[in-house]
């Protein structure tokens, strides 16, 4: 079976019915819980625009607190699942300026835990991706949120 491009997929959409749209987004949302959350986010963001940095925030807070950092192994793998669960919610927003916000708040945390006394190469290289990151999301936002973002990356080097 040959998938539809997005073309064809809007394309047939834009025939079906106002009942039939919200039965199909109900149907797609009930498939995985990134749907969901993507809907919801998509569905509140004019509402309330922090939304999204609130529930990463919240999101990475639990998994640092239940985190196991007793070696370095653990705390290798730890900080690796952590950053599994920001890039999935990363795919959630097209927001820039929110991006780096939520990767400056996880290279905050991996700081204030302790996940660097390791001085494990795997830890350090991620950590060290991850202000890459922001580094090159800050070409793309506003002359303030790079000066906001710039003294904050200085506070953790």
């Amino acid at each position: 079976m040959q998938i539809p491009s997005l073309a064809q997929l809007k394309k047939e959409l834009s025939y079906l019915s106002e009942k039939e749209l919200v039965s199909l987004i109900t149907e797609l949302a009930k498939l995985n819980r990134d749907n969901k959350a993507f809907l919801y986010f998509k569905m509140n963001e004019r509402d309330d625009p922090g939304l999204f940095v609130e529930s990463v925030k919240e999101e990475l807070d639990e998994a640092f607190e239940s985190a196991n950092t007793g070696n370095s192994y653990y705390a290798k793998k730890a900080s690796q699942s952590i950053r599994r669960k920001l890039n999935k919610a990363l795919k959630l927003s097209k927001n820039k300026a929110d991006q780096a916000e939520c990767i400056l708040y996880f290279c905050e945390k991996l700081k204030d835990y302790g996940f660097l006394k390791f001085r494990n190469p795997v830890i350090l290289n991620l950590y060290d991706s991850q202000i890459g990151k922001i580094r090159g999301l800050m070409g793309s936002l506003h002359e303030d949120l790079q000066s906001d973002l710039e003294a904050k990356l200085e506070e953790l080097q």
